[in-house]
């Protein structure tokens, strides 16, 4: 097959093999394939496995093109993909990507659950990136259309932004989603969750993706808002982070260590059509 499509909580994938096919992913190639209209349509591609030295390496694309440093739904996807395909016959086992090398865990449950050590969170504002001077950003303000927000920002392999507030909604994330991404703050774009908390295990999340713009689940937003609510004191090391996509579960240490838990869904697999590769650059 030319590709796999694959879904975590709504956040879909295509996963495009270089064992298995030979295409070119330039930006405007990627923005095609993952069209929702003129392409297959997706939230991103995952590439790989790619074989160095033993190691399986993936790349991770945002449907405008840019590569992503690390997705924690991307990251089950991948996992799955690669128990499917048996290239790993092993229920615990490693994958490289541009952020860093993540450990995943096979949980014998069905529907399949994976767990994703994602590593460890920081608030620096170097390892972000945040401009300004050197910093742990943690309920710093910044003004949006008239309005202030206290942000709390943080890596997990990609940088993140998470707002608390009383009230959430989709159209919310919506309007100061895309300016918050591309705010002169953060070089590199960010991405966005509005969090509101219901009790000392439980967050609500809306996201804005770097790259994908509004998604219905993530796996290292999930990450990010349960590890800002945790440093800010607001919820215990345990953690439901419910998304209109569903719920995915964090684990956190007191050195800010982060594992994820969540299911993941094959939909479909197939071959581009010559037409379809006609058109590709």
């Amino acid at each position: 097959m030319d590709f796999y499509k694959y879904h975590a909580l709504g956040n879909d994938y295509i996963v495009i093999d270089p064992q298995k096919v030979n295409i070119n992913l330039s930006k405007k190639n990627i923005q095609l394939i993952c069209h929702r209209n003129f392409g297959i349509g997706s939230d991103g591609i995952l590439f790989g496995p790619i074989f160095n030295n033993k190691k399986i390496e993936l790349r991770i694309f945002n449907p405008d093109g840019s590569e992503a440093e690390k997705s924690g739904n991307g990251l089950r996807i991948f996992s799955k993909y690669l128990i499917d395909l048996k290239y790993v016959l092993e229920n615990v086992f490693a994958i490289s990507t541009k952020g860093g090398e993540v450990k995943v865990e096979i949980l014998k449950d069905k529907p399949i659950s994976i767990k994703i050590d994602m590593g460890t969170v920081t608030y620096k504002s170097d390892e972000i990136p945040v401009n300004g001077s050197v910093r742990n950003v943690i309920n710093e303000p910044i003004e949006i259309k008239g309005v202030f927000y206290n942000i709390t920002c943080l890596s997990i392999g990609n940088p993140h932004c998470v707002i608390l507030l009383d009230d959430i909604s989709k159209d919310k994330v919506k309007d100061i989603g895309p300016i918050i991404e591309n705010h002169s703050l953060f070089p590199n774009r960010i991405n966005i969750q509005l969090l509101k908390v219901t009790d000392r295990h439980n967050i609500n999340i809306e996201i804005w993706e770097r790259g994908a713009g509004y998604t219905l689940a993530s796996g290292s937003s999930s990450c990010a808002a349960a590890s800002a609510a945790f440093k800010l004191g607001l919820v215990e090391k345990d953690i439901r982070v419910h998304m209109p996509g569903g719920i995915i579960e964090i684990e956190i240490d007191e050195m800010n260590h982060v594992q994820m838990i969540g299911g993941v869904s094959n939909v479909a697999a197939g071959y581009f059509s010559d037409e379809m590769r006609n058109r590709f650059t």
